[in-house]
């Protein structure tokens, strides 16, 4: 499966910028020069002094700027802009509404512009790589080809399809394929295979709940969750699950999966899960926290969130949850990485860079922590560290040009000056931004 984009670029060199490499020590490097050869890899990162530019590579003076890998946003939805949806349309019936439209003549070109757009947002905001967690069907992995084959540009993208539930489980029916039993579940994972799919995501337990303590209960069985983790570990397929409560947790980590999703307060027995699991893919699995998705709806007011008395408490449960395990998976040296769950309710896509903020602030990370997480870490946990995650000679050139250092200021990454994905410019980026959720979130979180 292709992870890079067309490779004909306009070769380049970025000169006298300051790299922030992305390690977790924070290390700086000062008048450095960046060049991109026309094949979109990096050729050379040396001191500028140093630096031999060809005569024919367009040169761009870095003099003042600060430049970082592209972050990596590895738990995406590019079916919503992250605006409060209705509470209703949380309901089975209504994402059976909202399904139906979705598969319409009418609803899927709909789709089609809706995940180019989120995409181009995500991009323009300085995420060069995205994985989806949950799509409506394969209008992601025809976008990915799309920009595979140098028709658009966007970010490089890991697309999961239709995750996998269970009948009115978590995500049915509007993002999921549901099965009941583990041969049902391995041919639903066949069935997102074929259709050209590069990532896989189960809905291990509940999550828009409609009842006391339906979030985080368990849903799929260790051995329906084995059947999908074979199936797309058979292809070097990496599998995340949805899961928001220790038992739920557990169960999936059994299973084998590579990502635990939002995740919970951990044990030791769940610590040493992660650490070494043998029948995850690469022997370990690695937690994503996306803190992003949850705190908001438990520090704003149920007048601005407009959820229900029963969402805001199993809000509570799981969020606490969350923060808890993802302080714990700190401390504990485990393999955290960076995701938001764009498209939810006050996670709009152009909002990456709050998510370091909150691991900060929440989990104990340092910045040059937080920023290692959303760049190397995430490279590796999804399997693209050979094309991605930092600035070496041979990799993709994706990378984010800033006006302030993101270490002193983690906020530096709100407003790029340039992105960079596989070589190719954004120039002037400015996604379209939502002043009323931006206000909302500062003040929750100030």
């Amino acid at each position: 499966m292709m992870l890079s984009h067309n490779p004909i670029v306009e070769p380049f060199a970025l000169a006298h910028a300051t790299i922030v490499t992305g390690d977790k020590a924070g290390t700086i490097l000062r008048n450095m020069t960046i060049v991109v050869g026309a094949d979109g890899r990096i050729e050379q990162v040396a001191p500028s002094i140093e630096t031999s530019i060809p005569a024919e590579y367009h040169y761009l003076d870095g003099t003042g700027k600060i430049v970082m890998p592209g972050l990596i946003n590895a738990h995406t939805h590019l079916f919503s802009q992250g605006k409060p949806l209705n509470p209703k349309l949380a309901t089975p019936k209504g994402q059976r509404m909202v399904a139906t439209f979705a598969h319409s003549p009418l609803g899927k070109p709909y789709m089609a512009a809706t995940v180019k757009h989120n995409a181009t947002t995500l991009l323009e905001s300085g995420v060069t790589t995205i994985r989806t967690l949950g799509d409506v069907g394969y209008e992601v992995v025809t976008l990915r080809d799309q920009i595979d084959a140098g028709q658009i540009l966007g970010p490089r993208i890991l697309a999961s399809g239709p995750l996998m539930a269970i009948p009115e489980g978590h995500g049915a029916p509007l993002i999921a394929l549901t099965s009941g039993t583990p041969e049902e579940a391995r041919t639903a994972v066949a069935q997102n295979l074929k259709a050209g799919v590069n990532a896989i995501k189960i809905a291990a337990t509940g999550g828009d709940a409609q009842e006391i303590g339906e979030a985080g209960s368990p849903q799929m069985s260790v051995e329906q969750m084995r059947a999908i983790c074979d199936e797309a570990h058979q292809y070097g397929v990496i599998v995340g699950a949805h899961a928001q409560s220790p038992e739920g947790v557990r169960r999936s980590l059994l299973a084998g999966v590579d990502t635990i999703e939002h995740g919970s307060v951990l044990d030791d027995e769940l610590i040493g899960m992660f650490r070494h699991n043998p029948n995850a893919l690469r022997g370990y699995s690695a937690l994503i926290p996306t803190l992003s998705a949850g705190l908001p709806l438990t520090l704003l007011g149920q007048d601005v969130t407009g959820i229900t008395d029963i969402q805001l408490e199993n809000s509570k449960n799981v969020v606490g949850g969350m923060v808890s395990g993802a302080r714990q998976a700190h401390e504990a040296g485990l393999m955290i990485g960076v995701g938001t769950d764009t498209g939810m309710t006050f996670v709009p896509q152009y909002a990456t860079w709050r998510e370091l903020e909150l691991l900060v602030a929440y989990a104990g990370f340092s910045p040059a922590e937080a920023l290692h997480a959303a760049t190397a870490v995430n490279a590796s946990i999804l399997g693209v560290d050979a094309e991605t995650g930092s600035l070496e000679v041979g990799k993709s050139a994706d990378l984010l040009v800033l006006n302030a250092n993101p270490l002193d200021d983690l906020r530096a990454l709100e407003h790029p000056a340039l992105v960079i994905a596989a070589g190719h410019p954004v120039w002037r980026p400015a996604p379209k931004r939502f002043a009323d959720i931006d206000a909302l979130l500062d003040e929750a979180y100030a």
